[in-house]
C-alpha cells in the first residue's frame, strides 16, 4: 500500500541564501518558506546546516550589523533543525570536491546526512548543474519551484 504524503512530513534543507533573502524581505518565496516553517505545519520539517548559519551569522555582522539582534531573536521561530558541521575528512572525501564550489561541499554533505527530500537555494550558478543529477539523495529545487510544485501537492491532502 502507497503511504500518502500526509502520513510523512516533508523534509527541506535550506541553503544560507534563502534564509538570508527571507529574513531581510517580507516579499518573495523565500520569505514564504519561512513563513509557513514558523507555523509549524504537521506536514512540513526544515533544517539548515551549521555550516549556513556560519555564513549567515557573518554576512549579517558585515553587511547589516544593525540587523543581527533582529535575527537572533526571529530564528527559533523557524523551527529548523541545525545539522553540525560536517567533518574535514567528509568533506575532503566527498565526490563532489572538484565538481562545485569548495564551498558549497558541506551544504551538500549536511543535506544528505540530514536525508532531505528537498535543498531549497535560490544559488543557480553553484547549485543549479546539479539539479539533474541523480547521485543526490534529495531533489534541489528554487524556492518559488518549491511553493509552486510541492506545498500545493502536500495542501491537497487537507480540506480546507
Amino acid at each position: 500500500m502507497k503511504r500518502s504524503m500526509a502520513e510523512k512530513a516533508v523534509k527541506i534543507f535550506l541553503d544560507s541564501n534563502d534564509i538570508l533573502s527571507g529574513f531581510l524581505s517580507d516579499r518573495g518565496a523565500p520569505r514564504v518558506i519561512l513563513d509557513i516553517l514558523a507555523l509549524k505545519l504537521p506536514f512540513l520539517q526544515g533544517a539548515t546546516g551549521r555550516y549556513n548559519i556560519i555564513e549567515i551569522e557573518r554576512n549579517l555582522k558585515k553587511k547589516v550589523p544593525a540587523a543581527f539582534q533582529v535575527y537572533k531573536d526571529y530564528f527559533p521561530r523557524l523551527n529548523l533543525i541545525v545539522i553540525p558541521l560536517p567533518a574535514e575528512e567528509e568533506v575532503k572525501e566527498s565526490p563532489w570536491i572538484g565538481k562545485i564550489s569548495l564551498k558549497d561541499v558541506p551544504v551538500l554533505i549536511s543535506a544528505e546526512k540530514w536525508k532531505a527530500d528537498y535543498l531549497i537555494t535560490g544559488d543557480k550558478k553553484d547549485f543549479g548543474g546539479l539539479r539533474a543529477t541523480t547521485s543526490l539523495s534529495f531533489k534541489i529545487l528554487e524556492p518559488a519551484e518549491f511553493i509552486r510544485s510541492v506545498i500545493p501537492e502536500y495542501l491537497r491532502q487537507f480540506e480546507i
